[in-house]
């Protein structure tokens, strides 16, 4: 299993300049309508020295920057449910932080958290431009999650593009998640998807399955699992 090292390090913050002008995007998630602002240029990124430099040290590429299929799963399927007043969740891998403003829409607390502290930026402004201020910020490298916090909700959206992903988000899951708690993680059926799978089973955190399918209108919609885990044997109600 993973083991989660000792000293992280420095964690990025990706120029904004980098990144080109911003757009604000209407996102319809289930009649509702958020504002979405994000980078217009974000596939130019890597032509700026900082970022190639990033890329350099620790393979990092600023993903963040794009509204991904799954987050859009997930910010449907959150909007779907019913859930405990001021349950305090916490988003992995933010990015542009569309499930956590879905969350707040439906009176959850939330932590937004992401590798790079640009893409918390963003997450907190679309957020309050959103209407919502009953959340916090928090950097944090997945690699190495903090030892003092736990959740009962995670949320979790396309992180286990890669296989070199899968062990440290089990090992957060592992370290974050409450007791009774649960983490929802979508993602668009990728290949390390199977890998998950085969982990989580063998790491023996209950999990359950559900397909979803979401995307741009009038664009193509796409196919993915949404993943519920627990570290027990029940699960928040009605989840």
């Amino acid at each position: 299993m993973y083991e989660i090292p000792e000293v992280p390090p420095p964690m990025p913050r990706t120029p904004p300049e980098a990144l080109g002008p911003n757009v604000c995007e209407q996102v319809i998630v289930e009649g509702r309508v958020f504002a979405i602002e994000r980078p217009s240029e974000s596939d130019k990124a890597l032509d700026h020295p900082a970022m190639k430099a990033s890329s350099q040290s620790d393979d990092f590429m600023p993903y963040w920057a794009d509204l991904w299929p799954a987050a859009r799963m997930l910010a449907k399927w959150i909007v779907k449910q019913e859930w405990p007043a001021g349950l305090h969740a916490l988003e992995i891998g933010c990015g542009l932080g569309l499930p956590g403003i879905a969350a707040l829409s439906m009176g959850l607390r939330l932590t937004f958290s992401d590798y790079d502290a640009t893409a918390l930026a963003f997450a907190a402004n679309n957020a309050r431009r959103n209407g919502f201020v009953n959340f916090e910020t928090l950097q944090m490298d997945w690699r190495y999650p903090p030892v003092d916090l736990a959740f009962p909700l995670i949320l979790a959206a396309d992180l286990i593009y890669e296989v070199r992903n899968v062990a440290p988000v089990i090992a957060l899951i592992k370290r974050l998640l409450a007791p009774g708690g649960v983490c929802l993680l979508t993602d668009t059926d990728r290949i390390p998807s199977h890998v998950f799978r085969q982990l989580l089973d063998k790491e023996g955190l209950p999990y359950t399955t559900q397909m979803l399918r979401a995307g741009e209108p009038g664009g193509r919609r796409m196919k993915g699992t949404l993943f519920r885990i627990s570290l027990a044997d029940h699960e928040l109600d009605g989840l």
